[in-house]
C-alpha cells in the first residue's frame, strides 16, 4: 500500500469533511486568540510547563470533558443509525469504526483522565503534601496521555479508525480482516498514553506512601486517598500486561510475527486473556476511585461520620484482588471447559460481595443523617439504585450457563453502561461539582446543576434500559441495521431519544460551567460544603504551595474536628517553602513520542529512528539536568495569605 493510500481521507462524506473543517477552524481560532491577547509566553510559562499538581489536575480535566462529548458523538450516531429498520446513515465499515472508537475513547481517554483529575487535584492535598513525589514524572504522565489521546483521534480523518471493537480481537483485529492502519492508531495510541497512567501508579503509590502529613497514619486516611492508593496499585500490576499484549499486536501487524494469528503456531485466544487479565482489573481502576468520590460526598450531605470506614478499606483490598481473578468470564462462550467456567461463575459472584458491603455502608451512613440534597449528593443518590441494577444484571451474566443466552446481545451493553456511568461519569461529576470551589474559587449554580442531574439521570434510564429488553428478544450487539421484522424498531427508538436527552444533558453541565465562570460570586468560605477532610482546610482556590503550614492531624475527619472540638491543625509559624521549577522536558518528549507513535503507524521507519534517538537523548538530558527549584520566601507567605483572606471576607 502507497503511503498515499494510507494517509487517505478513509471516508470521503460530507460529515467527515465537515469535521475536518471544524477542527481547523477551531484551532485557527485558538491561535488567533492566543497571538491577538499575548498569551503565548503565558500559556508555556503557567501551562504546558507546569509540574504544579493542581494544574496537571485541571489539564486532565479540560482532556476529559473534550472527549466526553468526542465519545459521545460517536455515540448519537451509533443510536441514530439503529433508531429505525434497515437505516442507511452510516455503512457496516463506518458503524464498525464508530462503535470501536466510541468505546475506547470513553473508557481509556474519557474516564481516566477524569479520575487522575480529581486524583490529581485532591490527594496530595488530603494528606497534606505540597505536591506528588515526582512532579515531572506527573507532568510527562499527562503529557504522554494526551499525546496517545490525539493519536488516536486524528485517525478518523486521516487514514481510518481502528474497526476491530474496542477489545480489538484476534484475527478481527489482524492484517488479514483490518488491513487499514487503523488498529495500528489502536495498539500505538494506547501504548503511549498506557505508559503515563503506569508512571503516575507508581507516582502515586510513592506519595501516598511516603509524603503524608504527621499524624495521617494509613487508617486515618479519607477514602478517596484509600481508593486512589488501591486503584494505582491495580495500576502498576495489570498496565504492564496490556503493554506486552500491545507489542506483541504491533510486532503481528507490522513485523510479521503470528503470536495471535489462527495459523503458524498463534493463538487467536493469547489475546482475549492478555487483554482481559488487563481489561476487567481496569473496569476496577475506573470504579473504585468512584467508591472513593461517593464516600467522601455522602458523609458530608449526610452530616455524619462515614459508616464503617475500616471495612469499606477491607472490601477495597478484596475487590483488587478479586479483579485479577474474574477475567475468563468475559468469554464464557468460547469453549474453555464447563470446569473452568465454574470456577471463573464463582469468582465473579464472590466479588460482588464487597461491592455490596460498600452499598450498605453508604445507606448506614445515610440513616437518619440530616441529608441535604445538593448536587454532588443528587449523583451519590442516583448512583445506588442505578448501580444496583447494573450489579443484579453482572450476576445474571456471570452464570456461565445462563450467559450463552446473554452474552452477544444488547443486554450486555445495557449492563455495562448501567455499571460504568452511574460508577463513574455520575461520580465524576458529582466529584468535579464538589471540589470544584477547591480548584477554581467559586462555586457551580446548583439550579442548573440540578436541572443537569434530572436530565442525565431520567435520559440515561431511557436510553439503556431498553437494551435490557431488545436484548432479552435476541438483538445482537455491533448489528449495525436490522429488518422491521424483528420488533426492535420500537426499543430502539426510544433508546434514540434517551440518547439525545444525554446530549441535553451534558451542555447543561458545560453551560453550567460558564454560566458559573462568567457571573458565580469570588467570596466564598473557605469550606462551602461544611466538609470533613483536610483538603478543606486550605483556600479557595488553593494556593501554589498548597500549605502555608504543614498540618497536623489527629483523626480520620481531620478538618470536621479541627472545627467542632478546636483542635490545630497548623502549629508553628512560617517557613519558606521550596517549590519545584516548571519544564519544558516533559511536553517536547511527549511530542516526540506523538511524531514517533505516528511514523510507526505507518511504517515510516527513517522518522521512528530518528523519532527513537530524541527519545533517548531527551531522556539523557533530564538524567543529567540539575532541579534545585526555587523558595517562597515568608513575606510572600504572608502577604499571599493576607490576600487570599481578603478576598474570602
Amino acid at each position: 500500500m502507497d503511503y498515499f493510500t494510507k494517509f487517505a481521507v478513509p471516508h470521503p462524506s460530507p460529515a467527515i469533511y465537515a469535521s475536518v473543517v471544524a477542527i481547523i477552524l477551531t484551532m485557527l481560532g485558538i491561535i488567533g486568540v492566543l497571538t491577538y491577547y499575548k498569551k503565548w509566553g503565558y500559556l508555556w510559562r503557567e501551562w504546558l510547563t507546569t509540574v504544579d499538581h493542581k494544574r496537571i489536575g485541571i489539564m486532565y480535566l479540560i482532556s476529559a470533558l473534550l472527549m466526553l462529548f468526542r465519545g459521545g458523538a460517536d455515540a448519537i450516531m451509533m443510536r441514530a443509525q439503529t433508531a429505525v429498520p434497515e437505516n442507511t446513515l452510516l455503512d457496516a465499515q463506518h458503524y464498525n469504526e464508530i462503535f470501536t472508537t466510541h468505546g475506547t475513547v470513553m473508557l481509556i481517554f474519557m474516564a481516566m483522565p477524569f479520575i487522575y483529575a480529581l486524583m490529581n487535584f485532591v490527594v496530595p492535598l488530603q494528606i497534606g503534601a505540597r505536591d506528588v513525589a515526582f512532579p515531572r514524572l506527573n507532568a510527562l504522565s499527562f503529557w504522554l496521555f494526551f499525546m496517545g489521546a490525539m493519536l488516536f483521534n486524528i485517525s478518523f480523518v486521516i487514514g481510518g479508525s481502528p474497526d476491530a471493537g474496542w477489545s480489538a480481537y484476534f484475527p478481527l483485529a489482524g492484517n488479514e480482516f483490518s488491513p487499514s492502519v487503523g488498529t495500528n492508531y489502536y495498539a500505538l495510541a494506547l501504548q503511549i498514553s498506557g505508559l503515563g497512567t503506569l508512571i503516575s501508579g507508581i507516582n502515586f503509590i510513592t506519595t501516598i506512601l511516603k509524603m503524608r502529613a504527621p499524624g495521617i497514619t494509613l487508617m486515618k486516611m479519607p477514602m478517596f486517598t484509600w481508593s486512589a492508593f488501591v486503584t494505582n496499585v491495580i495500576v502498576v500490576f495489570a498496565f504492564p500486561v496490556l503493554t506486552v499484549a500491545l507489542i506483541m499486536m504491533t510486532m503481528d501487524r507490522l513485523f510479521g510475527t503470528h503470536f495471535f494469528a489462527s495459523t503458524n503456531g498463534g493463538m487467536d485466544m493469547l489475546w482475549a486473556n492478555l487483554f482481559w487479565v488487563w481489561g476487567h482489573p481496569e473496569v476496577y481502576i475506573l470504579v473504585l476511585p468512584a467508591f472513593g468520590v461517593y464516600s467522601e460526598i455522602i458523609s458530608t450531605f449526610a452530616r455524619r461520620n462515614l459508616y464503617g470506614y475500616k471495612s469499606m478499606v477491607a472490601s477495597m483490598v478484596i475487590i483488587s484482588l478479586l479483579s485479577f481473578l474474574v477475567w475468563t468470564h468475559h468469554f464464557f462462550t468460547m469453549g474453555q471447559g464447563a470446569l473452568t467456567n465454574s470456577i471463573f461463575s464463582i469468582t465473579t459472584m464472590a466479588i460482588a460481595v464487597p461491592t455490596g458491603i460498600k452499598i450498605f455502608n453508604w445507606l448506614f451512613t445515610l440513616w437518619r443523617g440530616k441529608i441535604v440534597f445538593t448536587v454532588p449528593m443528587l449523583y451519590s443518590l442516583g448512583f445506588i439504585p442505578i448501580f444496583l441494577i447494573g450489579g443484579v444484571t453482572g450476576v445474571m451474566l456471570g452464570m456461565s450457563a445462563a450467559d450463552y443466552q446473554y452474552h452477544n446481545t444488547m443486554f450486555l451493553v445495557a449492563h455495562f453502561h448501567y455499571v460504568i456511568i452511574p460508577g463513574v461519569v455520575f461520580a465524576m461529576i458529582a466529584g468535579l461539582t464538589y471540589w470544584w470551589p477547591k480548584m477554581f474559587g467559586f462555586m457551580l449554580h446548583e439550579r442548573i446543576g440540578k436541572w443537569a442531574f434530572w436530565v442525565i439521570a431520567i435520559s440515561f434510564n431511557v436510553a439503556f434500559f431498553p437494551m435490557f429488553l431488545s436484548g432479552l428478544d435476541g438483538q445482537a450487539r455491533r448489528m449495525y441495521t436490522y429488518s422491521e421484522s424483528t420488533g426492535f424498531g420500537p426499543l430502539n427508538f426510544i433508546s434514540f431519544i434517551g440518547a439525545l436527552g444525554l446530549l441535553v444533558g451534558f451542555v447543561l453541565l458545560v453551560y453550567n460551567m460558564y454560566w458559573s465562570i462568567r457571573f458565580a460570586p469570588r467570596n466564598i468560605e473557605a469550606d462551602p460544603w461544611d466538609a470533613r477532610s483536610l483538603e478543606w482546610a486550605t483556600h479557595n482556590p488553593v494556593p501554589a504551595y498548597n500549605f502555608a503550614i504543614t498540618p497536623q492531624t489527629h483523626s480520620i475527619e481531620a478538618f470536621w474536628d479541627a472545627k467542632k472540638k478546636g483542635r490545630c491543625l497548623f502549629p508553628g509559624t512560617y517557613k519558606k517553602i521550596h517549590m519545584r521549577n516548571n519544564s519544558g522536558a516533559p511536553f517536547i518528549l511527549s511530542c516526540i513520542f506523538f511524531v514517533w507513535g505516528f511514523a510507526f503507524v505507518f511504517s515510516v521507519w527513517n522518522v521512528v529512528i530518528l523519532a527513537t534517538i530524541g527519545i533517548f537523548i531527551c531522556l539523557s538530558h533530564r538524567s543529567f539536568e540539575q532541579d534545585d527549584g526555587y523558595y517562597i520566601s515568608v513575606e510572600e507567605i504572608e502577604e499571599t495569605e493576607n490576600r487570599l483572606r481578603g478576598a474570602i471576607k
